[in-house]
């Protein structure tokens, strides 16, 4: 490949609107061009990695036993009926109207047409386990796109969806399938994690996420450092804290707190630790009828701690924060005031607490009165303890693991992945069986898997870059290899021997470039350091007199000089490492 017969354009600083790293660096790259929010073109130079990335995938995929096939980026809106998804799934989801006025949606994922095909073709258990997957265009109508590729609405994707006759073989595909991303993500180069995950809108039995770890990861992911133990923060189990609620020591006052709303207003002017307070988060259970004894729920939880929301979900059900009005007519005070002393004995509000609220004591809390809290408040005497204490908090630093193995950290990620036990989600919903051993009809076991194609480059410039640029994992990197000549159109010498090296380069498998443009040394090298080409080699006359090439890899603080006739094993011993 020859530069001048590419596109090469690049920008010595990034459009305003991008925000993190990877959206910068492929806008000045050049690898992707804004059409509209959240959707992209993929230039020469950003395709050539996704194509990569893809390759990678479709041999561990096809190493796995899977199969592929393509399914249609617009689908009828009859089967997400079916599943009841066209009204669960929310605004995200595109709905479209053709000249007839039928309904259809451009897909973010393909359950529900995949199912349809399985219910169809296959019929007896003699045809499972099979799994289909396709790499296809994905539309998800994002609120606020951002990030360039991290949070667009158009994206490829790459999914996959099992089938089989019962649960044992679905966790042996699944398992199959973990494996699989396993080695997919190892061979693209990444430093990642997988943890436990919770099911979201797919639905399902069990998931496990694939993360990227980088600092600007949006999600947090809990692991414990000395076991196995490892979750996002959705799916992170907080334990129920050993401690032995300690006997009262103070009596319970009342004191003035003028406009102090927050715990951590309310604690600094108290002079008084934040976590000696408990907070109180009001919700409305949207699965109860306007005057069910339980519509307005509040949840009690310590000072420092923060509500996640996914565990509280699965607690009391579907629920949203309740607005300030509504909070006001069933406590008959406002946010910022409210605690759990005499909220018990008001009608249709449900209290809830997290495990970590009962064991304290002297605790700080509303008065449920404008511009008052108490302190010295303990549970027994002030208080009863509420009739439903789980687990409602996000887990903290120093926590510890769910495994007894030591305590937990955490760190960011960037997901990439996830794999999901289905069970029998979708197949019950749309009628999917087939005729077992015993002539009888059961449902399929389903499980599905993605990938974020166009997210992984993203991710991965998260993860590998500095102040000059990118830095490419060499599997998917636009070129393995940049040759830089310096004086090309002027010196025969310089120009012959690049392009014998070229030449050996491309004969040897080596997906090398020349850069023929014509530009200066420093901006030349620039332009390769800000793409992140991995390996660069300078051919120069100086050097040639002498029979000597100069080599850099991108990671390198300095050039190393290498004989002309040993180049091609150099090359080949570093693209082996």
């Amino acid at each position: 490949m020859r530069a001048s017969q590419f596109f090469i354009s690049t920008l010595k600083e990034a459009p305003a609107d991008a925000e993190i790293i990877s959206h910068k660096l492929m806008m000045r790259t050049g690898m992707i061009r804004r059409l509209g929010s959240g959707i992209y073109t993929y230039m020469p130079l950003g395709l050539r990695i996704i194509r990569k990335i893809e390759k990678i995938i479709r041999e561990e995929m096809n190493r796995s036993g899977a199969v592929e096939l393509l399914m249609p980026l617009v689908q009828p809106a009859e089967l997400w009926q079916e599943t009841g998804r066209w009204e669960k799934y929310g605004p995200e989801l595109l709905r479209i109207k053709d000249r007839h006025g039928r309904d259809f949606i451009i897909q973010p994922t393909s359950e529900e047409v995949v199912t349809d095909i399985a219910r169809s073709v296959i019929n007896s258990y003699r045809q499972m386990p099979v799994n289909f997957y396709h790499i296809q265009t994905k539309f998800r109508d994002e609120r606020r796109p951002r990030f360039g590729l991290m949070r667009g609405r158009e994206f490829t994707m790459k999914d996959a969806y099992s089938f089989d006759r019962h649960v044992e073989g679905m966790e042996k595909s699944y398992q199959i399938m973990f494996d699989t991303y396993t080695r997919i993500f190892t061979r693209i180069g990444l430093h990642f994690r997988s943890v436990a995950a919770d099911n979201g809108t797919i639905g399902g039995t069990g998931s496990h996420e694939f993360h990227v770890i980088a600092e600007t990861g949006e999600d947090a992911l809990v692991y414990c450092p000395t076991s196995d133990y490892a979750a996002n923060m959705e799916a992170a189990e907080s334990l129920p804290p050993s401690d032995v609620r300690p006997a009262p020591a103070e009596a319970m006052q009342k004191v003035l707190t003028p406009g102090k709303k927050s715990c951590e207003d309310v604690t600094a002017f108290l002079n008084m630790p934040l976590e000696k307070s408990v907070k109180v988060i009001a919700a409305i259970r949207l699965d109860a009828a306007e005057d069910a004894p339980d519509r307005f729920a509040v949840i009690l939880l310590r000072g420092d701690h923060d509500l996640n929301e996914i565990k509280t979900q699965k607690i009391i059900g579907p629920f949203r924060f309740a607005a300030e009005d509504e909070i006001v007519q069933y406590t008959g005070t406002p946010s910022g005031y409210l605690g759990p002393v005499g909220l018990d004995k008001k009608p249709g509000i449900a209290v809830y607490a997290d495990h970590t609220v009962t064991v304290m004591g002297d605790f700080i809390c509303g008065a449920n009165e404008v511009d008052h809290h108490l302190t010295g408040v303990n549970w027994d005497r002030d208080v009863p303890l509420p009739p439903v204490i789980m687990d409602f908090r996000n887990v903290v630093e120093g926590d510890l693991s769910p495994d007894g193995k030591g305590t937990l950290a955490i760190l960011r990620g960037i997901e990439v992945g996830h794999v999901f036990q289905l069970g029998t989600h979708y197949s019950s919903d749309m009628n999917a069986t087939f005729l077992d051993e015993n002539g009888k009809s059961q449902f399929m076991q389903m499980g599905c898997y993605g990938i974020g194609v166009t997210r992984i480059m993203g991710a991965a410039i998260e993860q590998n870059n500095d102040e000059r640029g990118i830095i490419w994992p060499l599997p998917i990197a636009p070129f393995d290899i940049v040759l830089c000549p310096m004086g090309y159109e002027r010196s025969e010498l310089v120009r012959k021997t690049t392009d014998d090296l070229l030449a050996g380069l491309l004969e040897a498998g080596i997906d090398a470039i020349l850069d023929d443009r014509g530009e200066r040394p420093g901006v030349m090298f620039a332009d390769w350091e800000l793409i992140g080409v991995p390996h660069r080699v300078v051919i120069g006359e100086r050097g040639l007199k002498e029979n000597m090439l100069e080599y850099q890899g991108r990671r390198d603080d300095a050039a190393t000089t290498v004989p002309q006739a040993e180049i091609m094993d150099f090359i080949q011993k570093k693209l082996a490492m």
